[in-house]
């Protein structure tokens, strides 16, 4: 007996072609010479799955339930930590490292660990267990964990020079320029060394906090971090960052970027100036770009000053020069963009103000509010929490309470919105105008670095550590877990709504604006073939459904590791990276 499946085609007077199949259990045999078919059953009504399994049973084969052929023995989530450790594979991220030891691998795997489920090292250790990397790396203690951090910790000089030689050498880094800017995160505990109350750029006030510097190439790819007491200023950071550029890593001749807290006149004297106070020439000189604070500006603008309105009347920006800054090139920016945003902010945060003083003028005209000492507490409460005190004139006596708006220093401020002045040393044969402007707003790469370290990816705050060799070297993963996610932002950028090629600006000063196709990324929000976009947290978490499976087939002992399905999304993933579904991490 056999199973049949007889086909008929079938056109109606429509022009329709319609195909009939018919399945039929028969039985063959000869009578006479003849082969001759009796038909026993029709299973054109039955289900594929069933019409299947009865024509494999007259082909002789055993069936059994499927349950009992194949068992799947365990299943761990696979493609998340597959794909980031074999970005960091294609990056020669392990031999940046060091050399191959036990240690090596268990601060790989943390680094790997922080991209894709950042957590404390406790809650790490625990979530491998759960995932392949924890199978394929074998079992590890707290001891061990706390051991590789401290190897890592003490190999920072080697490992940010191998960075450093790859990305801000003259090869890579033609113009010879790196990006350094300073940021804090508050700690849990009081018993680290580094813990200190300073300015929080994370809103927690009052907070123990450490502060730590990024150093970057032009493109914001993160090479170096240091990590500095909580109370450091941004001038002292960046001198020990220059020492490190120059002495450790070697590198002469570069152009350092940083903000006007960071890169001010003192630092800009003794940036290239030796221990004996002689000055630094030739390729040990360093160039900088930085920009002026706002009473600079003001002197510029003065009624003699070389800084005019009139420079603004066709374009928004113009070179200038002054006596003041003898030897440097001045480049001054209008951003009729952010001069209305900041107009528009000042009227909302005074007539906030306004609104918090005017329960106060009332209770004092009342007569319930008295004193001039009273008075002026409950004023000082209010009209200091948006910062706009200095345009207010407040008279306080013992009975009455008058505060008006100060419209000459409102005016004063306003003349400045919009407006900032750049200023380097470095020839215009070397850079133009845009240029600086451009090198300048760079910065904001390392701004973006700090919000995937800090919040977005890496979840370095709140630093747990107490012990200053394991606080660096947490910050230190996080830099590395922050390399890491650069090139993955990058590869991935076709299946997330990063924009895959940024227009460059006709006008530097003028807000960056999303390209074309990556606008209309985020109105389609699926792509040409049905397919969501994906942050980047959301991508990896739905590579995490990828699993590799422990199969075992009926009658066997041993168990065969297997890697389910891939989405097309996940298999292009790897694709994106130039990396084969790997069926272990080893």
């Amino acid at each position: 007996m056999h199973v049949a499946r007889n086909r008929r085609t079938y056109v109606a007077r429509s022009g329709e072609r319609r195909v009939y199949e018919s399945v039929l259990v028969r039985r063959t045999y000869r009578d006479g010479g003849k082969v001759k078919h009796e038909t026993l059953a029709n299973l054109s009504a039955l289900p594929e799955e069933a019409v299947a399994a009865i024509e494999a049973t007259l082909r002789g084969q055993r069936l059994v339930p499927a349950t009992d052929a194949v068992t799947i023995a365990g299943s761990l989530p696979h493609g998340h930590v597959a794909a980031v450790h074999a970005m960091a594979g294609k990056l020669g991220l392990a031999a940046v490292l060091g050399p191959a030891c036990r240690e090596r691998g268990l601060a790989l795997a943390l680094i790997v660990s922080r991209v894709v489920a950042p957590a404390s090292k406790l809650s790490t250790l625990t979530w491998w267990a759960d995932t392949t990397l924890g199978a394929d790396l074998g079992a590890a203690s707290t001891d061990e964990i706390y051991a590789a951090m401290d190897w890592l910790a003490a190999r920072q000089d080697q490992i940010e020079n191998r960075l450093a030689a790859r990305h801000l050498g003259p090869e890579a880094n033609p113009a010879r320029m790196a990006l350094f800017d300073l940021s804090s995160s508050w700690l849990e505990g009081t018993c680290c060394p580094l813990a200190a109350r300073g300015y929080s750029r994370d809103g927690k006030k009052g907070r123990l906090q450490i502060e730590y510097g990024l150093l970057t190439d032009a493109a914001g790819r993160p090479v170096a971090v240091r990590v500095f007491p909580g109370n450091t200023g941004d001038p002292a950071a960046f001198t020990e960052i220059v020492q490190v550029i120059r002495g450790t890593f070697g590198l002469a001749k570069m152009v350092m970027v940083g903000d006007r807290g960071m890169i001010t006149s003192a630092r800009i004297e003794a940036l290239n100036q030796q221990e004996d106070g002689t000055p630094l020439e030739g390729e040990d000189a360093y160039g900088w770009i930085t920009a002026l604070r706002s009473p600079a500006i003001k002197r510029l603008m003065a009624e003699d000053g070389p800084l005019q309105m009139s420079l603004f009347d066709q374009q928004n920006l113009a070179e200038i020069t002054s006596p003041d800054y003898p030897g440097e090139r001045l480049v001054a920016c209008r951003n009729p963009v952010l001069a209305a945003d900041r107009a528009r902010t000042r009227g909302e945060l005074l007539a906030a103000t306004e609104k918090l003083l005017a329960p106060i003028i009332a209770r004092a005209a009342a007569g319930k509010l008295t004193g001039a000492g009273q008075i002026g507490i409950a004023v000082g409460k209010v009209i200091s929490k948006y910062k706009t005190g200095k345009h207010f004139t407040v008279t306080i006596t013992d009975t009455s309470l008058a505060v008006e708006r100060n419209q000459a220093q409102i005016g004063a401020e306003a003349a400045l919105d919009g407006f900032y002045v750049l200023r380097t040393p470095i020839p215009a044969s070397q850079l133009d105008a845009p240029g600086v402007v451009t090198a300048y707003k760079n910065l904001k790469y390392v701004e973006r670095d700090f919000r995937h370290i800090k919040a977005d990816d890496l979840d370095l705050r709140p630093v747990f550590h107490r012990l200053e060799e394991r606080v660096k070297a947490h910050v230190l993963i996080c830099m590395l877990g922050c390399y890491l996610t650069w090139h993955l932002r990058r590869a991935w950028a076709p299946l997330t709504f990063t924009d895959e090629n940024p227009p460059t600006p006709a006008d530097p000063v003028l807000p960056a604006t999303r390209s074309t196709p990556a606008a209309a990324k985020a109105s389609r929000q699926h792509d040409q073939t049905g397919r969501p976009y994906r942050s980047f947290r959301g991508l990896l978490d739905h590579l995490a459904t990828f699993t590799r499976n422990q199969v075992r087939f009926a009658g066997a002992r041993a168990v065969v590791p297997m890697l389910a399905e891939p989405t097309s999304t996940q298999r292009e993933a790897f694709d994106l990276i130039d990396a084969p579904i790997p069926l272990t991490l080893k």
